[in-house]
């Protein structure tokens, strides 16, 4: 915490120095207490002890001071507390004696499970589960305007089936006849006059935000169509959150983009033109982390932003092996793009961090993988030539081979062909160039008329 020493100063009445006085300048951190649950039947991702390592991670990075924890195991979650009556008190006591102002859950609370557990808790206790404190992260972090959009419309539609809490007050001034009952027509409660304003209000406001998303969304298409009539071949990085992307991303093309040891340090999409060994140039994508039970919503939200994996031609996924729990978030990741319906793509493992394993270790015998696994190091640069190389030999592979009769005229396409695919051999007859070689499937439609067999167009 900082502190602001006042100058040692000779008094004019005296010449003894004036003593030093120390003031606090920095805001206190509000105390959090963290909760876990972990049900007795199920494989979870995590461990929940390591699941609570994790939650503590995005709570320093949201700016708590997390002063205690518990775990409970249950068969089932309580229908009105999440954890059990016996578990709440205890809990209650706690946050008491360590003046806890925060207690966090791991897992998402429905907005009845928050209700009950405020009231047992106290007003003066906020009561936040994991999709809210990943919320607050993200709001925190957003940038751009896209990206700032993005995290309140999450922010939106998380919190209007929680709204009726905020206005409870309310209602107890109204004598408790909120919505008419007991009371006939005239005397409803201000507290649901007020929670129906609120709702109309944050439904205008979130098709507002949906609209301008809508334009972004047009926007980055527009960016996108114009970025592939370069005919550049896109590499999307992806990986946990604080994995290294930006820091490797920075690594390959100076790209400077902001890479720091905390969780979601980036989240709006970041690409660089790289130059790779064989000769071409590659457009790499750094991406928004992602993280184990990443809620749907958010998912949802961040729609336009990754929509950059899914037209990308070939994943980078960037894994923290130093992590103890590396396979894990390896497999939580491709979940995630389960989802986005891309894990068919291409992919390239990057096993960073590596110069932080002890002298000796290899950190291939940690993973079984159908794909090319690389160890590096995003800040030594250890192991960087060897993934370029990977990279472009996975590009190479997934070509599209095809034989062409190419018109001299047509030195445009043949230079295409050597700067955005691969040539295997040419020969030059009186009519043209015969090319045998490989290209991306989506320059394939600029060749088609030169096809061996084919009429050559007319020129």
């Amino acid at each position: 915490m900082a502190k602001f020493p006042l100058s040692t100063l000779q008094s004019p009445l005296s010449e003894a120095p004036i003593s030093q006085k120390f003031y606090e300048t920095a805001q206190p951190k509000e105390r959090a207490f963290l909760v876990g649950a972990e049900l007795k039947q199920g494989r979870p991702l995590l461990p929940v002890e390591d699941s609570l390592l994790e939650l503590q991670r995005l709570a320093d990075t949201a700016g708590l001071k997390v002063v205690g924890q518990t775990i409970q195991r249950f068969d089932r979650p309580d229908s009105a507390t999440y954890i059990g009556s016996g578990k709440v008190e205890e809990v209650k006591i706690l946050i008491e004696e360590l003046k806890a102002g925060v207690v966090l859950f791991d897992d998402e609370l429905t907005p009845r499970h928050q209700r009950e557990l405020e009231k047992v808790f106290g007003e003066e206790v906020k009561v936040i589960d994991r999709t809210a404190l990943i919320l607050d992260i993200f709001a925190q972090h957003a940038q751009t305007r896209e990206g700032k959009l993005q995290v309140e419309l999450a922010q939106l539609e998380y919190r209007v089936p929680r709204l009726t809490r905020m206005w409870t007050h309310l209602a107890r001034q109204a004598g408790g006849r909120v919505g008419g009952m007991g009371g006939g027509v005239g005397l409803r409660g201000p507290g649901e006059t007020q929670l129906e304003t609120d709702r109309r209000e944050i439904g205008r406001r979130i098709s507002y935000i949906k609209d301008q998303l809508e334009n972004v969304r047009a926007h980055r298409e527009r960016h996108r169509a114009k970025r592939q009539q370069t005919e550049l071949q896109v590499v999307a990085i992806v990986g946990y959150t604080n994995a290294g992307k930006s820091t490797l991303l920075n690594k390959l093309s100076d790209a400077n983009v902001l890479s720091a040891d905390m969780l979601f340090a980036t989240l709006d999409p970041t690409t660089r033109k790289v130059d790779m060994p064989g000769g071409r140039e590659l457009l790499f994508t750094d991406t928004v982390g992602f993280i184990q039970k990443l809620p749907t919503n958010i998912v949802a939200a961040f729609r336009a932003t990754l929509e950059e994996i899914t037209e990308a031609d070939l994943l980078l996924h960037v894994v923290d092996a130093t992590h103890p729990n590396a396979a894990a978030q390896l497999e939580s990741v491709e979940d995630t793009l389960a989802e986005l319906e891309v894990d068919h793509l291409p992919t390239v493992v990057a096993l960073n961090k590596i110069d932080r394993l002890p002298q000796g270790a290899n950190p291939r015998e940690m993973f079984d993988l159908p794909y090319p696994v690389v160890p590096v190091s995003a800040v030594s640069g250890e192991g960087i030539p060897d993934l370029l190389v990977a990279i472009d030999a996975a590009m190479v592979r997934y070509l599209q081979p095809l034989t062409v009769l190419l018109p001299y005229k047509r030195g445009d396409l043949l230079s295409m062909m050597y700067a955005r695919g691969q040539v295997d051999g040419e020969e030059h007859t009186g009519e043209g160039v015969i090319v045998y070689g490989r290209l991306p499937k989506r320059l394939i439609p600029y060749f088609e008329p030169y096809m061996k067999g084919q009429q050559v167009a007319d020129e």
